[in-house]
């Protein structure tokens, strides 16, 4: 029999260990802070938005996210293609590439449709933005590949905005403009003369098979610090599965992800549905990333070894899962 004093002392034991005892609660973690451009790469990121799992930050410029990830302030960042190995070199290869996101998204607009062909360019005045940056080394290309230098044979006129080049197209009803999506579905739906007359995407590919390998004009990617994917390789991983999906997504119910595309302000609705078909969405990682970005690299160091930090990024730069 169990004395009285016995269960007395059991009894008040079991009473303090359930107070003083400490209560194991797992931390949760905080969500993936994702920062991305205003566009196309915001636009194949809809799903994820719509989920809620992770926190976004949508900026108007590139300017404004380069300073973000290399500060660590977000944690995954949709960059232009070239700036991705620029932020290579600047962070002393704490980057790396997860993913190439959009390809190419210029669009060579008239008023009218008498252009149709490279050759067609000859003598014309083209009004485009972003001297130094990929529309003018996408065209240049283009147009020494089809046989036209682009110092004597066209005259490029760079404006600081695209809402220059609508300006000057609407002056001058010759006038040739290169615009990106979605501006380009904008400004043809506000003006029913002006026509797509040739895609640049469809152009880069036919150059660089006519120099010996076809790969595609890519435009943007996805990267993330090295030093925050060792950390947090699980997340990092979850995150590029559900992106995987969202782009899947947004291109093949393209009703649904206008309608969130339009409630995240990143570009009206009806604007989206137009423009998501010619946008390029995609989701590229592995070998078939590399390849892709290795071969647009090459080409923009021919014409400017600053447009991708000097130099091409060693394997180090290319994330494999």
């Amino acid at each position: 029999m169990i004395s009285k004093k016995f269960l007395s002392i059991g009894l008040s034991a079991l009473m303090l260990s359930s107070v003083v005892a400490p209560v194991m609660v797992q931390a949760e973690e905080a969500p993936l802070k994702v920062g991305t451009l205003k566009g196309p790469t915001a636009m194949g990121m809809a799903q994820l938005m719509e989920d809620g799992k992770y926190e976004f930050t949508i900026a108007k410029a590139p300017d404004e996210i380069v300073p973000q990830i290399l500060k660590g302030d977000v944690d995954v960042a949709a960059v232009p293609a070239n700036m991705a190995s620029i932020l290579y070199a600047k962070s002393k290869k704490d980057i790396s590439v997860l993913a190439i996101n959009t390809l190419g998204v210029l669009y060579l607009v008239q008023n009218g449709d008498t252009i149709k062909s490279v050759e067609d360019l000859k003598g014309k005045t083209i009004y485009l933005s972003g001297k130094g940056a990929t529309p003018e080394y996408a065209l240049t290309y283009i147009l020494k590949s089809n046989g036209l230098d682009p110092e004597k044979d066209v005259k490029l006129e760079f404006k600081s905005e695209h809402t220059e080049v609508l300006q000057e197209l609407a002056k001058n009803k010759d006038a040739i403009g290169l615009l990106p999506q979605p501006f380009v579905t904008v400004a043809t739906t506000k003006n029913a003369d002006l026509k797509v007359v040739l895609d640049l995407n469809k152009l880069w590919l036919e150059a660089t098979k006519k120099a010996g390998k076809e790969a595609p004009l890519v435009t943007g990617a996805v990267v993330a610090k090295t030093s925050f994917i060792k950390d947090h390789s699980e997340e990092i991983h979850n995150f590029l599965e559900a992106y995987k999906k969202s782009v899947e997504f947004v291109n093949s119910d393209v009703d649904k992800a206008s309608e969130i595309i339009g409630k995240k302000d990143i570009v009206p609705a009806p604007i989206a549905k137009k423009a998501i078909p010619a946008c390029n969405i995609v989701f590229i990682d592995g070998k078939e990333m590399k390849e892709d970005l290795e071969s647009y690299y090459n080409i923009l160091k021919e014409q400017n070894p600053k447009t991708i930090g000097g130099q091409l990024p060693d394997e180090g730069f290319y994330y494999q899962q």
